[in-house]
């Protein structure tokens, strides 16, 4: 702004504010603080904070990955576990046949389909790393296992899977869906049985 365009006023405070701002940085000489030292204060927390940045961004990336590589491996768990029921109800007609069907060639082909059917699922499983748990004669395993009722057996240890409703199933090193099972009671006590699940 032109000084002609200014109040005479305006211009005495423009004044007194410049000269107090020439006085400042000899007040800070005047006080003995040294000016290559406080700008050394600034770069190392400067430094400290650049590497700080750098570290948080660090481990944003790995999570970043492992988020991903875990998306990847198990995107398709929701759709695997609706499938598990349609491969039951594949073992479950098969289950249903009678053992002498030689008589009957239209059900023995219908036999022949099914069974073909499920193995292409047991194969389409195995290629998503979706793997069969069947625990019959194991002991039980809370992680593992849904304990359906306990029955009687004085031959088998107790906590011993003596019959399995329907067979559980892990996506590579996730439990997909449990084991529904019958575990022994009554017999002898041969390993501990973790129930803290």
């Amino acid at each position: 702004m032109n000084n002609m365009d200014q109040d005479p006023d305006e211009i005495e405070n423009d004044k007194a504010a410049q000269e107090t701002e020439d006085e400042e940085p000899s007040e800070s000489v005047d006080e003995g603080l040294d000016p290559l030292a406080e700008a050394q204060k600034e770069i190392d927390a400067l430094k400290e904070q650049s590497l700080r940045a750098m570290a948080e961004v660090e481990n944003t990336r790995r999570r970043m990955k492992k988020e991903l590589v875990d998306a990847q491996k198990y995107a398709v768990s929701s759709f695997a576990k609706e499938i598990l029921t349609v491969s039951d109800n594949f073992t479950r007609a098969l289950e249903a046949v009678p053992e002498d069907v030689s008589g009957d060639e239209t059900l023995k082909n219908l036999v022949t389909g099914v069974e073909a059917i499920e193995r292409h699922l047991v194969a389409t499983f195995e290629k998503f790393e979706i793997k069969k748990i069947d625990p019959l004669g194991l002991p039980f395993d809370p992680h593992f296992h849904r304990v359906m009722m306990e029955q009687e057996d004085l031959t088998q240890p107790v906590g011993t899977v003596l019959q399995v409703f329907q067979p559980g199933y892990m996506i590579h090193d996730r439990l997909l869906r449990e084991a529904m099972v019958v575990v022994s009671k009554g017999g002898p006590v041969s390993h501990k049985i973790d129930q803290e699940a």
